[in-house]
This record gives structure tokens, C-alpha cells and sequence, in this order.
């Protein structure tokens, strides 16, 4: 695990000043990716890195499966709120459905992933995050925004995740429209945070990218050009 202070790296967008980039992944490699499992789900997602003889690209595959990549590198959210990528799916799952468990897949979905931390947490919480420690090894994640590509439209675009309240789904995208088409996203954190939680997050966060299909029994393929957190 990675922490480091918000600052440029190379290499460097051409869409954003150099010195406000914290981190970018063009996805040459996944060397600063880990596998992210779920307890249950034996069948995972594949990730590899796919390339038109010009650019990568990475190459998110689900058949009736679930996993994901998370960064190894940590950043404050504070000193760099933003986020920017550019993503692209084959297709939505036909009977996806964020407001239903068994309809909680998506061809694509950016989390970013916040640490708990206890020297700010109450005592029930300490509680109850000390014992998931001694079980697990390590302290699960304190909350997590969900930038999802969804499978249909809903009403709101700001929801709470079927399985885990403290996971709140922001659906950027919704429906088959535009798939198999480049779309480029752009986002606050905080904001977002603020609007879902109603409330500051914590510091420190980590990305995680997710193609999953694992309820629906579907398959589909996305795509993420890139990915980046700037200030």
C-alpha cells in the first residue's frame, strides 16, 4: 500500500496542468492493480490490458461472475478531489436493477473506496470495526461511492447500495444509448460525498474499478482508456 502527498507524477494528462495531477493510470500495465475478491463468489471477473497498436486500454470481462482491480495507492481526497476517466461498455444487463439485490450488476463501475479510521470513529463503531479486524485481518472500508454505468433508467441518481448501506451508487450513466460508445466522465468526490452521506468523508480513499455479473448471470464487456485523480 502506497501513501503518498498530492502531487504530479508521470505520466501526465493531456486534458488536466501536469501540477495538478496526483495520479493516472493509462493502463500499459496492471502492476499497480490488486485483486479485489468477495467472499462467496467463486467465479471472478477478468481484467487484462488490450491494446490497438497505438493505445491500451483495460479490458474488464464478466460472465455470470464478480470481482475487481483496486489501486494500490491511496490519496486524500481533500487535496484532490477529482476524478476523470474514459470509459466504454458492449453492452447493459438486461435484468440489472439497482434497487434489487438480484439486480446488482453493472458492465461498469469506478469506486472509490474510503479508509476507516479509528482515531475518528465513535466507540460502537471501534467496536464493531475491531471485531470485523479480528475476523478479516484488516479493518473493512469505512463507506464507498459507486460511479456506476446502470442497466435502465431510475428516478433518483443517488442510491444507496442493495447490500451495504454504506455504499451509495451515483448513476452516471443509465441505459444501452450510448453503449459502444467513448464516454468521458468528470467528477467532484467530495461533492458527491457530501450529497450521498451527508457529510464530510474520510481523508484517505483508494480507486477500484468493477465489471460484475454475478446476480444477473450475464456477460458483458467495458472498457476504461483512462483514469485519473486531480485537484
Amino acid at each position: 500500500m502506497i501513501i503518498v502527498f498530492c502531487f504530479a507524477i508521470i505520466p501526465f494528462p493531456v486534458s488536466a496542468q501536469k501540477s495538478d495531477v496526483f495520479f493516472r493510470e493509462d493502463f500499459n500495465d496492471l502492476t499497480q492493480w490488486e485483486p479485489l475478491y468477495f467472499k462467496k463468489i467463486s467465479k471472478h471477473s477478468e481484467y487484462s490490458v488490450e491494446s490497438n497498436g497505438i493505445e491500451q486500454y483495460l479490458k474488464a470481462e464478466s460472465s455470470a461472475s464478480a470481482s475487481g482491480i483496486i489501486s494500490r495507492t491511496e490519496f486524500n481526497v481533500f487535496d484532490c478531489p477529482r476524478l476523470r476517466w474514459r470509459w466504454k461498455i458492449s453492452n447493459v444487463y438486461q435484468k440489472g436493477n439497482a434497487l434489487r439485490k438480484e439486480g446488482d450488476d453493472y458492465p461498469g463501475r469506478v469506486y472509490v473506496i474510503f479508509q476507516y479510521d479509528p482515531g475518528k470513529a465513535s466507540y460502537a463503531k471501534r467496536v464493531k470495526y475491531g471485531l470485523a479486524k479480528r475476523m478479516n485481518g484488516e479493518y473493512p472500508p469505512h463507506s464507498s461511492l459507486n460511479y456506476i454505468w446502470a442497466n435502465r433508467e431510475h428516478t433518483d441518481d443517488v442510491l444507496t447500495n442493495t447490500y451495504a448501506q454504506n455504499a451509495k451508487m451515483i448513476l452516471l450513466r443509465e441505459g444501452s444509448d450510448s453503449a459502444g460508445i467513448w464516454i468521458e466522465e468528470d467528477v467532484n468526490i467530495l461533492e458527491d460525498y457530501r450529497r450521498a452521506f451527508h457529510e464530510d468523508p474520510p481523508a484517505t480513499a483508494r480507486l477500484a474499478i468493477m465489471n460484475d455479473s454475478d446476480n444477473t448471470g450475464e456477460s458483458a464487456v467495458s472498457y476504461i482508456d483512462y483514469i485519473e485523480v486531480y485537484r
